[in-house]
Parts: C-alpha cells; structure tokens; sequence
C-alpha cells in the first residue's frame, strides 16, 4: 500500500494564498473533509506546537473516510525542541524544577523522570481514538539539529517505541552523524531493533543538518518526506515553515522519484510519502502528480 499525502492541510499560504480549496473560508471539517477525498493520508503539523486532545483527534477521525491515515507530529518537548511553557500539560508544568520554572523556552531535561513520564502518557492518551480507529499511521519524531549520534541519544531511541506502546514511532534526522559513513550501519540496525521506521529525507545536502535520502525500511512502514531543494532557505533563520520549504518538484523529479520509492515499497507493509513543501499550492500539486505517477495512493473510485 502506497499512500501519497502532505505535511499539512491548513497551512495559511495554502488557505489564503490558493485557490486549491473550493473557497478561502471553510470550517475546519469541511477544509479536512475534501483533503481527505483527494489524498489518502496527511502528515499533522500542529501537534508539534502544542499536543493534541483525545476530543480533537476523535473529531478527524469522524471527518474523514474509514481508510485515510494520519501521520502525527511529536510534540515538541518530546523531540528535545524548545517548548513554550504555556503549552505544556498543567500537572507535567507543575514539575518543573525550579530554576526553570520562569524561562522562556523549557527542554525535555528539565524535568523529572516522573513529569517526562507523565508526557509521553498523555500524548499517548491524545491519539488513542485514531488508534482504536484504525486511523493512525505513525508518530513522527523529528529531531533537533542537535540530537546528535551520541550514546545518550542512541539510548533515548532505545526507550523511544516503549514509550509508547502500540503505535509505530518514526524518526527524522537532522544531524549528518547519523547516517554518514561511518555510523549508518549502526544506526540502521539500532532502527531494526527497535522497529522504529527510518524517515527518509529528501532535502538540501551539503549543511550538517543534512543525511542523504537513504530509501531504507526499518519498520513495516517506510516513510519519505520530501523537503525540496532549496539550499537558500534551509536553516536561514527567522522566516516560517512555509517560506522555508518553497520549493516546487519539477516533472521530471517527480518521475526519477516515483521510479525509486518502488523498490522501497516491497520492503514495507506500507509506504507514507509526504509533501512538506506546504508552500502555497505547491505541496499538494506535488503530492498529487507523484500518486498519479504510481497509479496509487488517493482515495476514491
């Protein structure tokens, strides 16, 4: 099974900025209601800000069709990112130690075992509805620039799936230590072990936060997330995610890449290719071209 889908469905430049939707003002569930009659899985961004209630979960599963799929961002102070106290659950703030109680942006680390406990458990709690549905395809952790390959950090990825039991954990890199020559073996097989899938990245090479688009599966799902070439942007600082990503796949990248993932897809039960270049229409033009190309991946007769 190939399902071909975006980072986003909401993104402002695609809301405001295109005309991909029927209209500029529609309400949450009917915006979510036609993306799910094109695309058969969506990536959701938002949880990464700020996590998700079990009620808003139940509410996508009821807006869309019984065999859509959502892939769904970790939180960010579950991926080791800066993390506005304000968004933190009330019971997981209340333990923050307290040199850190009145800073700006607080760390996984700052708090007690027991509190990082608690976070997992809730975000746990968050996505149960999709997972009783059927509906939930992975949670995705992409980590920080640097979350590097150190030997704490391997044991972080060791006690990741546990963490979170029942659900399939993917993982993104940001860091080139992970996958260069001397360590993608070892990172690979560490991925194996703990049946947590390998997200392969399409994106600028060249920068430290940069792996190569590895095409490996090392879970029964296998994941590729295209970013887009555009080196320009790629860790310049102070513009949004949009701005970021702007980059438009040509036809031709669009072919070589619908030829490559085929292999990929023997090696998996299934294979998630998402669009993060949520730039205006671009990411769902591209999306669309892509599972057109392989003749799967959209819902519909």
């Amino acid at each position: 099974m190939i399902r071909v889908g975006t980072a986003s469905w909401t993104d402002p430049t695609l809301t405001k900025e295109s005309d991909w939707y029927p209209k500029r003002s529609m309400s949450a569930e009917a915006r979510l209601r036609h993306y799910a009659s094109i695309f058969a899985m969506v990536e959701v961004d938002a949880t990464y800000y700020h996590p998700p209630t079990a009620d808003l979960a139940g509410l996508w599963v009821e807006r869309t069709p019984q065999d859509f799929r959502f892939d769904v961002k970790a939180y960010s102070l579950l991926t080791q990112h800066p993390t506005q106290p304000k968004s933190l659950w009330e019971d997981v703030a209340a333990d923050l130690e307290a040199e850190h109680a009145d800073k700006r942006s607080v760390y996984l680390s700052h708090l007690p075992d027991k509190a990082v406990d608690r976070a997992f458990e809730h975000f746990r709690e968050a996505l149960m509805p999709l997972h009783s549905a059927g509906k939930l395809g992975a949670v995705f952790f992409q980590f920080p620039q640097w979350f590097t390959a150190r030997r704490d950090n391997r044991r972080f990825l060791e006690d990741l799936a546990g963490r979170l039991p029942d659900y399939q954990v993917a993982v993104e890199f940001r860091h080139h230590s992970w996958l260069d020559e001397r360590t993608q073996s070892r990172t690979l097989n560490l991925l194996r072990e703990t049946k947590l899938a390998l997200v392969c990245v399409d994106g600028p090479q060249g920068f430290k936060s940069s792996v190569p688009p590895l095409l490996e599966a090392t879970a029964d799902l296998a994941v590729v997330r295209f970013h887009g070439h555009n080196a320009d942007t790629w860790e310049k600082r102070g513009i949004s995610a949009a701005e970021r990503f702007e980059y438009l796949y040509s036809a031709d990248e669009l072919r070589t890449w619908s030829k490559a993932v085929r292999p990929l897809t023997k090696s998996a039960r299934e294979t998630h290719l998402v669009f993060n270049n949520c730039y205006r229409d671009y990411g769902v033009r591209n999306a669309k071209e892509l599972a057109d190309l392989l003749g799967e991946g959209l819902m519909g007769d």
